[in-house]
């Protein structure tokens, strides 16, 4: 058989609706009451006086150094005046007393004559007139000859500028051949008018060879003229 609960009743109902009345008007002062303690406790303490010094901006001491004075010029030295004692006396030293020496008389001894002047003279003999020495042959100057034999002639080489250009010429070379027949100095003796020509007929003369000169049976060098053409096809 199960218990039922106890009906409410009007009369219960409204104490429950003044103990609420009485709670709400309790609780705020009971808030109130708390916040008066703890703001009691804390300036008791001296925590709010922690946080306005906290809170408030820090302040920094400026101080301003004045710059250092800029150095003194060195004073300029004043030569010291120093005071020049008199000049000590000098001494006098009296002069020596003259004695008179009487003047004795030279001894002149006679000259013995030299062993040159006691010896008879020696008689020279005649000088013999000297022979000049003969000169040496002034060297010979080696002749121009009119022609000489190739062993090997001279081959042209054509420049191919100068072909081109169409220039053409003869141009006439002086040459020394020595003993041995080579060409020992090549100049040019009359020009084609063309630099390359000239130089083309020099470099053929020097790889030419020729029969040496034979005079009194001993080969000579010699001077030739030879000509060399460069003639276009």
């Amino acid at each position: 058989m199960t218990m039922m609960p106890p009906p409410i009743t009007v009369q219960a109902v409204e104490q429950f609706a003044g103990f609420e009345k009485k709670r709400s008007k309790f609780v705020p002062l009971t808030l109130i009451l708390v916040l008066h303690l703890a703001a009691f406790y804390a300036i008791q303490s001296g925590l709010i006086s922690r946080v306005v010094t906290a809170a408030m901006p820090t302040i920094t001491t400026v101080s301003i150094v004045a710059p250092p004075a800029p150095p003194k010029p060195p004073t300029p030295s004043v030569p010291k005046t120093v005071e020049l004692s008199a000049p000590m006396p000098r001494a006098v030293i009296p002069p020596l007393p003259l004695i008179a020496v009487a003047p004795s008389e030279p001894t002149i001894t006679p000259p013995q004559p030299s062993r040159a002047e006691a010896a008879p003279p020696a008689t020279s003999a005649p000088a013999t007139p000297s022979t000049p020495a003969p000169s040496p042959p002034a060297p010979s100057t080696p002749r121009t000859v009119s022609s000489v034999e190739y062993i090997k002639a001279p081959q042209l080489v054509y420049p191919n500028l100068s072909r081109r250009l169409g220039e053409s010429g003869t141009v006439v070379l002086r040459i020394l051949i020595n003993e041995k027949g080579l060409p020992e100095q090549i100049l040019v003796h009359k020009s084609t008018g063309y630099s390359n020509l000239d130089e083309a007929g020099r470099q053929a003369a020097m790889r030419a060879l020729f029969k040496p000169m034979i005079e009194n049976g001993k080969p000579v060098p010699v001077y030739v003229l030879v000509p060399l053409t460069f003639q276009l096809s």
